[in-house]
């Protein structure tokens, strides 16, 4: 049921964003996600699918193999998600950076999240799925948490 759920979010939007969690459970096969984001990379990888993220999402993911001195699994990681089909990487503009100070004051978020949100909403994103229940806070996009799925 949770899956359907899923696939019925992917319909509804023409872009999403996509919140460092959902590369983290896929990138480190987390048994109780992987039903869910195997679906959305398989998703992405359709030609009329459109998905961005925060550039703050490969600083989230590289700190472990960086942490762990893990060059290759760093350079792994990076070479995978950043030639990663209808996936756009979108670093922090002066603009996107304003746009999260008024996320962030407005529905009090933390930095990095404000940050994703602002990109959501910069690019025009209408769903954003996350495992985070504090993006339910904007109203600017629809948002989908994976632990309601399960």
């Amino acid at each position: 049921m949770g899956v359907e759920r899923l696939r019925a979010f992917l319909r509804r939007h023409r872009r999403i964003a996509l919140d460092t969690s959902i590369f983290i459970y896929q990138l480190e096969p987390n048994p109780k996600y992987l039903a869910y984001t195997d679906p959305i990379f398989s998703w992405l990888e359709r030609p009329e699918s459109r998905a961005v993220t925060s550039t703050i999402t490969m600083t989230e993911l590289l700190v472990l193999p960086y942490r762990e001195d893990n060059e290759q699994r760093a350079n792994d990681f990076y070479g995978l998600l950043s030639t990663y089909p209808n996936l756009k990487w979108i670093a922090p503009s002066l603009e996107i950076a304003d746009l999260a100070a008024r996320i962030r004051a407005l529905h009090r978020l933390r930095t990095p999240d404000a940050l994703q949100a602002a990109t959501a909403v910069h690019a025009q994103a209408t769903g954003l799925i996350a495992n985070d229940p504090v993006f339910e806070r904007v109203g600017t996009f629809e948002t989908l948490v994976l632990d309601h799925l399960l």
